[in-house]
């Protein structure tokens, strides 16, 4: 295993780090565990959840994901033995089951409890918005509206969690599915009031969908606010198993159609343009793909998922994957005739 530290601190994490939402419904708690002693042996100490987790979010499963881990954690040993991030849900329909108030001070203090609750620990190390409350441009959605109705509320943010900071309960803090001028937004209003400084961004980032390369890479660099990338696969289609039509029951766009960030025509042809250039390297797409994003100079740590042991296996070894500059190319040839197909 590779390892790099959460920028700002003296705390080392994997590069590769465990992602875990489909514990809870795809995976049952037994194969979350499987799934995390495998990661751990394998050097694997960072591992991702939320408190909407699993998804689909409903009322029925939330919070399953976690509480798989805390029944994990609660074994003796195990919790010097990883890094945990989590976080608190934004705003939206898709999260009304949970809370509708938003980002308030209640509403991240009882988030954070619930979530040491399930998680059976003491304190979280890094705890991040999973989507900001204002309108943006999130999760691929294009042609920006502006909202007129939101309220800055930055510095009440940071304010709260900064509580939270201060009595043990979060370590650090970061963002996530957010963009160059909320974050330079938190950055600005930490250095002016002396509030926690965000030190992680999570984003999607894959071959796929390269947008965060625009500014936010600059962004990361020079403001060393560390990328933490998720869906570097792109929801399994840049495994292959789509294209070859070999897809389980069990695979997500099986199970959830709806989920067609990745899907469409131009994804799926730059998808099969990848897949050739992985075979005639003598690559699996799957290594290839996570290979790419472990080599950004802005990526912190590669969230990966896997819903088996053998995809786990293969996922984690993509560490040990160097890509030259030639196959680098040839990628880079495919983002310009189709670039960000799944933005």
């Amino acid at each position: 295993m590779k390892y790099t530290t959460l920028p700002n601190t003296q705390i080392k994490v994997s590069k590769i780090c465990l992602g875990s939402m489909t514990w809870g419904n795809q995976n049952s708690e037994a194969e979350g565990h499987d799934q995390l002693d495998y990661a751990i042996d394998q050097g694997v100490n960072f591992i991702d959840t939320a408190e909407l987790y699993p998804v689909p979010a409903n009322a029925n499963t939330q919070g399953a994901t976690s509480r798989i881990i805390g029944s994990w954690i609660r074994k003796p040993g195990k919790r010097d033995k990883v890094i945990i991030a989590s976080k608190i849900a934004g705003t939206g329909d898709y999260t009304a089951h949970i809370r509708t108030s938003g980002f308030s001070a209640k509403s991240i203090e009882e988030a954070i409890d619930l979530e040491l609750e399930r998680l059976q620990t003491d304190y979280i190390d890094l705890y991040q918005l999973h989507w900001p409350e204002r309108n943006t441009n999130r999760f691929g959605v294009r042609d920006y509206k502006f909202d007129e109705k939101w309220e800055d509320n930055f510095n009440s943010i940071l304010h709260s969690l900064g509580q939270a900071i201060k009595a043990g309960k979060i370590r650090h803090i970061g963002i996530s599915n957010e963009n160059s001028w909320g974050t330079m937004r938190y950055l600005e209003e930490s250095k002016m009031h002396d509030l926690p400084r965000i030190i992680t961004i999570q984003n999607a980032y894959s071959m796929l969908t390269r947008t965060f390369e625009t500014d936010l890479a600059e962004v990361s660099l020079r403001e060393k606010v560390g990328l933490l990338a998720y869906s570097p696969m792109a929801f399994g289609v840049l495994s292959g198993k789509y294209i070859k039509e070999q897809a389980s029951d069990n695979s997500r766009l099986k199970l959830f159609p709806r989920f067609s960030r990745y899907s469409g025509a131009q994804s799926t042809e730059a998808a099969k343009r990848y897949l050739r250039i992985a075979e005639n390297n003598n690559m699996s797409l799957a290594q290839m793909s996570l290979a790419f994003v472990n080599q950004q100079p802005f990526v912190t740590s590669n969230i990966i998922g896997a819903t088996n042991l053998a995809q786990l296996k293969e996922n984690i070894e993509s560490i040990n994957v160097s890509l030259s500059k030639e196959v680098l190319q040839e990628i880079n040839e495919v983002h310009q005739a189709i670039p960000n197909p799944a933005a």
